[in-house]
């Protein structure tokens, strides 16, 4: 593909924002400036803010729904003032500025949260999220589950969504010099389950506690370790876990660069989410760095990782808690899982992902010569 003029608006942007599409659309930017593209990213400053020039961070009010007008207005402005090839929304927040414009876009949707799970309570979110999926040229998603959702929930042609996805980024592979130190800092000397993400009710990290504390009837010397930060809602709650469960690791914030080497000191990975998953990156990672994965029945989970986990029926730690025993007490045939799962998410690279996000915009441009 020519090398083009390209700006992506998203409200949030990882490292800033640490959620599943902020991170997905970090990969993309780097992935897109990378093979020579004139990349913009416009997005809200939520945290420190970023090095990257191209990175063009509006500070915003942070205060829920206060960010709107702000947001809204900066990000119009630049857009009257700097010309692109390609506009390219992160969902209907980044779509947002455009919604009373009459500018040609190219989406992405990650989830359908709005639709799927009842506690999401803003009810304009499900119009603007409609509005995004039906005014974009073309829309990109992360899954056929997701695909199949948007086609259902709001009301597009199927033909207009492609599926591309989500890559993993090259440092992920196994980081055997720092299991032991990391499993030494934590005194941990058994058997390991680990959880790394948003400590959201959603994620079912409760009925991972309660699990473990099941089997660990059976494997004395078993481990849980979690790291991630809590959202507002959760925080008193999970600061009563770290008082009631002192005998898992709550280890809060994993920086970035220590990621790799946290899924290596696990035994196994452990996501348990029950709504709102629209693919899930941290199996693929985890996978990566030689670790094998126990996750909920999900239909992304399913559709991503197909025989390459142990999957368990959502929202029954009863059941998870079975699946922990038994993982640890077939070792032989976790290790051929594993094996098998390893060459199977090199599909996931971000090569093969921006590939795929490449033709869509070639496809757009040819359209909109």
């Amino acid at each position: 593909m020519e090398k083009k003029k390209i700006c992506i608006i998203s409200l949030g942007v990882f490292p800033d924002h640490k959620d599943g599409a902020a991170k997905l659309i970090r990969g993309l930017f780097d992935s897109l400036k990378a093979r020579g593209h004139e990349v913009t990213m416009l997005t809200g400053q939520w945290e420190d803010g970023f090095s990257d020039p191209n990175i063009i961070a509006f500070k915003i009010p942070k205060s829920r729904l206060f960010w709107v007008p702000s947001f809204y207005r900066k990000v119009r402005k630049y857009l009257k003032n700097n010309h692109f090839d390609i506009i390219h929304t992160n969902g209907s927040r980044g779509y947002l500025p455009l919604t009373f414009s009459k500018q040609k876009f190219i989406t992405s949707i990650h989830d359908l949260g709005p639709f799927e799970a009842d506690f999401v309570k803003i009810p304009v979110l499900k119009w603007l999220e409609r509005r995004n999926a039906q005014k974009s040229e073309s829309i990109l998603t992360i899954s056929n589950i997701i695909k199949e959702g948007i086609v259902e929930f709001m009301g597009v042609a199927e033909d207009k969504i492609t599926t591309v996805y989500c890559g993993y980024d090259t440092e992920f592979h196994p980081r055997m010099d720092e299991r032991d130190k990391i499993r030494a800092n934590l005194n941990i000397s058994g058997p390991t389950i680990y959880y790394v993400g948003r400590i959201a009710f959603y994620k079912g990290v409760d009925h991972i506690i309660e699990a473990f504390k099941e089997a660990k009837k059976e494997i004395k010397d078993l481990n849980l370790v979690i790291g991630g930060k809590p959202t507002l809602k959760m925080r008193p709650i999970y600061e009563q876990w770290k008082q009631k469960y002192p005998e898992v690791h709550f280890i809060g914030i994993v920086k970035e660069e220590d990621m790799a080497s946290y899924y290596s000191m696990a035994d196994v990975f452990v996501t348990y989410s029950y709504a709102a998953e629209g693919f899930g990156i941290t199996p693929i990672e985890a996978i990566a760095c030689g670790t094998p994965v126990i996750c909920s029945t999900m239909p992304a989970y399913q559709e991503i990782l197909q025989d390459n986990a142990i999957f368990v029926e959502r929202q029954r730690p009863d059941l998870l808690a079975k699946a922990f025993v038994n993982f640890f007490q077939t070792p032989d045939k976790s290790q051929e899982m594993l094996v098998k799962a390893s060459e199977y998410i090199k599909k996931y690279t971000w090569d093969a992902v921006t590939d795929r996000v490449e033709n869509v915009y070639q496809d757009y441009l040819q359209k909109n010569k």
